[in-house]
């Protein structure tokens, strides 16, 4: 498999079940990056899902933020690390306020020195309507940006529709 792999897709497209696949098949110990937050019984309920259809062979690390931090953490250099998923990594960096484009770079850089082996999942929002404020048109340009730097970088992207994967760049060997 890949160093890096970037799994793309719109909601409830399979990227995450895809992604748990993927890890599981490299034999590494399992380490599932979490970026979002449990504000709303709604958001603890998706979080619950996604532990329970997971199991228990997996450990888990919530980081809203500073993903790079973990990626580059000596003591995950044989794990197989799950980043799910980077749009809310960018929501959280937006609702901060934070430097999107330096965390960006630092993301870039986390992947091009980390040990680990990286599956990155992330939600392809750039196909519908232009939204109709200044948040969601900035939140949906940088997605796109965000989606064009980490796609280059990694060894494989796999595009996810109705649960069916395809690879638009490199492989699964």
């Amino acid at each position: 498999m890949s160093k890096v792999t970037l799994v793309l897709g719109g909601a409830r497209s399979g990227k995450s079940s895809h992604a748990e696949m993927l890890a599981a098949k490299t034999g590494r110990p399992k380490l599932y990056l979490a970026t979002a937050e449990a504000f709303d019984d709604e958001m603890r309920e998706r979080i619950a899902l996604h532990q329970k259809r997971r199991g228990d062979d997996w450990n888990a690390v919530e980081v809203p933020v500073n993903i790079e931090q973990t990626l580059l953490s000596p003591q995950h250099s044989n794990a197989v690390i799950l980043v799910d998923c980077l749009t809310l990594w960018l929501s959280n960096l937006l609702c901060l306020e934070r430097d999107v484009e330096s965390h960006t770079q630092q993301l870039l850089e986390s992947i091009a020195h980390t040990k680990a082996q990286v599956i990155l999942v992330s939600n392809e929002v750039g196909q519908g309507i232009v939204p109709d404020n200044a948040l969601a048109r900035s939140f949906r340009d940088h997605a796109g940006m965000l989606h064009q730097k980490v796609a280059a970088v990694c060894d494989t992207v796999v595009w996810m529709v109705a649960g069916i994967p395809t690879i638009i760049k490199g492989s699964h060997d």
